[in-house]
């Protein structure tokens, strides 16, 4: 099993960059690696650190301002080969239809549900891969 598994976290507030990485703990699920939080604030630094390769899964805040996660998302998987699954966070249930637009491959609502979240970032931690390989930060 690989060592850990690197996940970008993009958010403007703090707080909701603190739930997630409360919710997931350091290990979502006992059968996936422990993971690592890379914070991302603004859209530039998460292009930049996708750029740079690495990183399994990505979770967006999809009320972040100015740029919210669901437009990034959209971006992102136009824009970067390969791109990791991302684990879209919305504000209400009826906006899945907008997660589902922006081609996340999950979304779980906001404020951060701690049993449901991990669930979910685990199962697209386990998908990363068909062989069960994560990425390797450069």
């Amino acid at each position: 099993m690989q060592s850990s598994a690197t996940v970008l976290v993009y958010s403007d507030d703090a707080n909701t960059r603190e739930q997630v990485r409360l919710a997931a703990g350091r290990r979502p699920a006992s059968d996936v690696p422990p993971v690592t939080f890379l914070e991302c604030a603004t859209p530039h630094a998460v292009l930049k650190e996708l750029d740079r390769g690495g990183i399994d899964v990505c979770v967006l805040d999809g009320e972040a301002v100015p740029a919210g996660g669901m437009g990034v998302c959209r971006q992102i998987k136009d824009e970067i080969f390969e791109c990791p699954p991302v684990l879209l966070l919305i504000g209400r249930p009826q906006d899945a239809w907008l997660a589902t637009w922006s081609r996340a491959d999950a979304a779980v609502t906001l404020p951060v549900e701690p049993v449901e979240f991990a669930a979910a970032l685990a199962a697209l931690i386990r998908s990363r891969r068909p062989d069960g390989a994560l990425a390797t930060r450069a």
